[in-house]
């Protein structure tokens, strides 16, 4: 075996025996292989709220967001949709802004949505949609 097998050996070794010890046991896997999951939502702003969605994003909701690192947010993003390039079909008619949220897993998402930090910004973004039906997609990181 070389050194970068035998020491790749020994990290798995290392990180089943702390996984076992923290009570985990075979079902933990190893952070370096986890996939994060993104969200996103297109979202009709409307355009006489635009610059205040804006303010609520950047001062307000993104900050809170960020004080979730180190608990599984990885990134966000608020996107401004300038054109369709290619394909269909094209995003709703009104849907001029996608929402992007990374986090290590749904479950640490879960726990962001239900804080009282979440509950207390997201409405600041959320009131100057047009259309509250919005589209939602979860995905895997592979």
């Amino acid at each position: 075996m070389d050194r970068r097998g035998l020491l790749k050996a020994v990290a798995w070794i290392g990180a089943g025996a702390g996984a076992v010890a923290a009570g985990i046991g075979r079902a933990a896997v190893p952070a370096a292989r986890r996939k994060p999951i993104v969200l996103y939502c297109d979202l009709a702003v409307d355009p006489r709220r635009e610059q205040e969605m804006l303010d609520a994003f950047h001062n307000h909701f993104l900050p809170a967001a960020q004080s979730f690192q180190g608990r599984g947010f990885i990134d966000l993003k608020m996107l401004k949709i300038r054109q369709v390039i290619q394909g269909r079909p094209a995003p709703a008619a009104g849907i001029n802004y996608r929402f992007q949220l990374t986090y290590e897993s749904e479950e640490q998402r879960q726990v962001w949505i239900h804080s009282a930090i979440h509950q207390k910004n997201w409405p600041l973004i959320e009131n100057t949609v047009l259309n509250r039906d919005y589209l939602v997609l979860l995905t895997d990181a592979v």
